[in-house]
């Protein structure tokens, strides 16, 4: 607790009385020019109050000592702690990993079977009739007949998908220009054939070849 708190209100309020009268007088002289001498004057003949300070508080005395002192209580005896058993470490052996299983074959069904070959139906053409009746001893030009020529002559022709001879060329001659000649005009004008066919079937046309011996008849 503070000393002022113990003062006296009565003193408290005479002396800030004291005070305030103190700086008015000194304000007037100021004001007034008055001697400071006269100032000092009249602030000595004030009384200023002292506050007296409180006695200091009384110690308190000290406690009895008690009747009955209790004896201090038994040291703790704190008992070993347990020796924890040995560790013991179980080795475990590895256990190879198998290898993985191969995986399981895959079937692959077979592969359908190719269709069957489309049948060829292509043929050749023939003859139609007998080609040796084509050119016979009736045809033998008459002056190669005087003559005594003789010969043979080889032939080729093509003919169109109705059968029909529409061109004919010698392949070997027999030495003789009429004999030869009139080997194509026979042969084209009597000649005929059985067209042949495609391979869906189709009639079409071909060539043939064949020979003619020129031979006076005796």
């Amino acid at each position: 607790m503070a000393y002022g708190d113990n003062v006296d209100p009565k003193s408290r309020v005479v002396s800030i009385v004291l005070v305030g009268l103190l700086t008015a007088v000194m304000g007037y002289g100021l004001v007034n020019g008055l001697n400071i001498s006269i100032v000092k004057k009249i602030a000595e003949k004030l009384d200023v109050v002292d506050v007296e300070e409180p006695p200091p508080p009384e110690e308190p005395p000290p406690p009895p000592p008690p009747d009955n002192v209790l004896p201090p209580p038994p040291p703790v005896v704190t008992p070993p702690s347990p020796i924890p058993p040995p560790v013991t470490t179980n080795t475990v052996q590895s256990v190879p990993t198998p290898p993985p299983a191969p995986p399981p074959p895959v079937f692959v069904p077979p592969a359908p079977p190719a269709p069957p070959p489309t049948p060829d139906l292509s043929a050749a053409g023939s003859p139609r009739g007998n080609p040796a009746r084509w050119a016979t001893n009736d045809d033998y030009p008459a002056r190669a007949m005087r003559e005594e020529r003789e010969g043979t002559t080889g032939f080729s022709v093509s003919y169109d998908a109705t059968g029909k001879i529409t061109s004919c060329d010698i392949t070997s001659s027999s030495g003789h220009a009429d004999l030869d000649a009139e080997t194509c005009k026979l042969i084209t004008r009597r000649g005929r054939f059985n067209p042949g066919k495609d391979r869906a079937g189709n009639p079409q046309g071909g060539n043939y070849s064949n020979r003619i011996r020129w031979q006076i008849p005796r």
